[in-house]
């Protein structure tokens, strides 16, 4: 079935807000679906995708998830959790033989272009020049998803609460989360209750936003 908006974007965007609350009430499977079917259309680099989301439903899960994140009511609360982890596998050449063959199939990728991917992508993460580490840019990526995903969710009426107070190690023990996989997030799901939490203001883009370098003013 068909999964109709009930916002728009520009209204999801300015009326998405982190749920402190949520109501019992579940989520549709047709709309968590089609929530993680678009959420997942996110760009990222080489088409790699190292993004990886646990969705945790049942609610013994969700109060072991309560207790490795300060005992958060949103957690318990919210029809669906996801654990929204990053890879750092996706360098791995049988990895990339994936991207590549997913590619080809849509015609997105032809030979040359393989060749390409096959020799630039280990070079990225043997390099990284613009990256720290590789869980920075798996991190990266993964935020770019779960950002997606909150926008979808909203224009479908589904509000959510992005949250990174938790113990990343209790999770993974608890989750049989790989070591070479990354907590990222967690990303409580569902419809939110009374009060919502009120905006907080963000600053004009003239302020947070340069003209050509930084700190010269930018004139709109």
């Amino acid at each position: 079935m068909e999964q109709k908006t009930i916002l728009d974007l520009k209204d999801a965007i300015e009326q998405r807000r982190a749920a402190l609350s949520f109501r019992s009430e579940p989520i549709p499977e047709a709309t968590l679906s089609e929530i993680l079917r678009l959420g997942l259309m996110a760009p990222s680099g080489f088409n790699l995708q190292p993004w990886r989301f646990i969705v945790v439903r049942e609610q013994e899960n969700k109060e072991k998830l309560k207790a490795c994140a300060f005992n958060q009511r949103q957690i318990s609360e919210a029809p669906v959790v996801l654990i929204c982890c990053g890879d750092r596998t996706v360098a791995k050449p049988e990895y990339i033989e994936t991207i590549i063959s997913m590619g080809k199939e849509t015609g997105a990728v032809n030979d040359g272009y393989a060749g390409v991917m096959r020799q630039s992508i280990p070079q990225l993460f043997e390099y990284h020049p613009s990256f720290e580490s590789i869980e920075a840019w798996t991190n990266r990526h993964t935020m770019l998803a779960v950002a997606h995903i909150m926008i979808v969710a909203k224009s479908l009426g589904v509000d959510s609460c992005p949250m990174e107070g938790f113990v990343a190690a209790q999770v993974k023990e608890i989750f049989q989360i790989p070591t070479e996989i990354d907590v990222c997030c967690l990303l409580p799901l569902g419809y939110a209750t009374e009060p919502f939490k009120q905006y907080g203001g963000r600053f004009p883009s003239e302020q947070v936003c340069y003209s050509e370098t930084y700190g010269q003013t930018l004139r709109l």
